[in-house]
């Protein structure tokens, strides 16, 4: 929006967007981002603390390009060694066999991963993730002829409950990907 307001020439609107934004930024890195994990984790507001909870969440900063150039490298090294499946990022690493947990993988938080790691120069896993992602999308595609919302990333299947054919998120990322040069 400050950006917007920039081009329509009103100053105070753009100055006060720019604020706001710096305002989120350093309420990210304060509640969200925990050094000694070297990880972002969601924040519970009632119990006043960070959660425990490993989750794809935190590529956000990465995407978004609000992390620095040290928190990238320890966000990457945990996705890395924590989160990378053959068949790409777990959404957490909690396994419940609930939607949004692992070993569940979704696109969209496929696509920012490899974004923001992209951000940050780690080309190599970015490039890993997506290799590993388009290999689950294509072979749950050619077993089934269809694309799921959510993939299992450990074992490369389609999620637990009924496959939906075609998939909007699921289409477009891998399209996406699959159109990279």
């Amino acid at each position: 929006l400050s950006a917007t307001y920039s081009l329509l020439d009103d100053n105070e609107e753009a100055n006060k967007y720019q604020q706001l934004a710096q305002n989120r930024k350093e309420a990210i890195q304060h509640y969200l981002w925990n050094e000694t994990e070297g990880f972002y984790f969601d924040y519970d507001f009632v119990a006043g603390k960070q959660t425990n909870v490993y989750s794809l969440a935190a590529v956000y900063p990465l995407f978004f390009k609000l992390a620095t150039p040290a928190q990238a490298e320890k966000v990457a090294k945990v996705l890395e060694s924590k989160f990378l499946q053959a068949g790409g990022l777990m959404t957490t690493l909690n396994q419940t066999n609930q939607q949004w947990d692992g070993a569940n993988g979704f696109a969209p938080l496929q696509y920012l991963a490899i974004q923001g790691l992209r951000n940050y120069g780690f080309n190599d896993l970015a490039n890993k993730i997506k290799q590993n992602w388009v290999a689950n999308n294509l072979k749950v595609y050619k077993a089934t002829g269809k694309m799921v919302d959510k993939y299992n990333v450990s074992d490369l299947s389609g999620g637990e409950y009924p496959r939906q054919d075609g998939f909007g998120w699921t289409n477009g990322v891998l399209l996406k990907l699959l159109s990279e040069k």
